[in-house]
């Protein structure tokens, strides 16, 4: 695993280290007010650098409202440690409010023993951080295990598996919501229900991607977070959301937002003609899913039937 950024402009170089910091500190601070001894002696293992800035493939177009995203995988000493409500929920609202920081940070958070565990399992999400990614802290004596790779007939099974079971889920997610756009038409009710259902059907499409595609996805109801994720695997996926244009933009705000205030908040608004337009994107995510879910599951069997 590499250990540097020099092949990372000096302004991505200088935003990293003001991400690692705020981790740092925020992280500290959480554990000093922990009363468990699990929690008061945590400690972050490793912060590791994955996807297309640990690649070399980034892209950086904020004019045309595509800019690819920091994904960072902090590594801990225990499982309490990663929940992301308890201890890393401040370092998030900081990153995200920090004017130096210009590009949006994805945070991956697992304990020392759960990576293991995977990378002996050969999943392909691990596999692919433990060779690609770029350490940006660590502590020693904590080393990640060597991957063992899967037979190419097991993870064909799993990956066939998880595609005939999430499919199946965003379709049942698209004809709810349907159905509720249908009724909405003079009622906010059924639009903020329907809105609820959109945000669901994307959730399980890109959940549906990164099974078929890595054996693994974050927990995570956060839709751009997942979005990030998938794009940075399949350039495919990112048609499905157009985004030059601020109504664009705005109406994925809207989806995102609706998996929390569609269903709890009173001022959460949303009309039929913007619920129309993410109904077309989202029909267009589950066909382009369907089609490299496919195509993957075609790659893998045929491995395995060489194999």
């Amino acid at each position: 695993m590499k250990n540097d950024v020099d092949h990372l402009p000096e302004v991505q170089r200088g935003e990293l280290e003001r991400v690692q910091r705020v981790l740092m500190e925020e992280f500290a601070e959480a554990i000093a007010q922990a009363t468990t001894p699990s929690r008061k002696n945590g400690k972050i293992l490793k912060i590791i650098l994955f996807g297309s800035y640990s690649r070399d493939d980034w892209v950086d177009d904020p004019k045309s409202g595509y800019q690819s995203d920091f994904d960072l995988l902090v590594i801990v000493n225990h499982d309490d440690l990663t929940d992301i409500a308890h201890y890393w929920y401040v370092a998030e609202d900081r990153i995200l409010r920090d004017a130096a920081i210009a590009r949006p940070v994805n945070i991956v958070v697992h304990s020392l023993d759960e990576v293991n565990r995977s990378l002996k399992r050969g999943e392909y999400f691990w596999v692919d951080i433990a060779r690609d990614g770029i350490v940006l802290y660590e502590l020693p004596c904590h080393p990640l295990a060597t991957p063992m790779p899967l037979t190419p007939a097991d993870a064909y099974q799993m990956a066939k598996a998880y595609f005939e079971e999430w499919l199946p889920s965003i379709e049942r997610a698209l004809d709810t919501a349907e159905g509720q756009v249908e009724k909405g038409t003079d009622d906010l009710g059924w639009r903020k229900d329907a809105a609820f259902s959109l945000h669901q059907a994307t959730e399980r499409a890109y959940i549906c991607f990164l099974l078929v595609r890595t054996l693994y996805f974050p927990k995570s109801h956060n839709i751009k977070f997942l979005r990030s994720l998938a794009e940075d695997i399949e350039s495919r996926l990112i048609d499905a959301w157009p985004r030059d244009k601020r109504i664009d933009r705005r109406r994925f705000q809207l989806l995102k937002r609706a998996y929390v205030e569609a269903r709890y908040s009173t001022a959460y608004q949303i009309g039929i003609e913007d619920l129309n337009a993410i109904l077309i994107c989202v029909r267009a995510l589950r066909d382009v899913i369907e089609q490299v879910g496919q195509e993957r599951l075609e790659q893998l069997r045929a491995a395995a039937q060489k194999g």
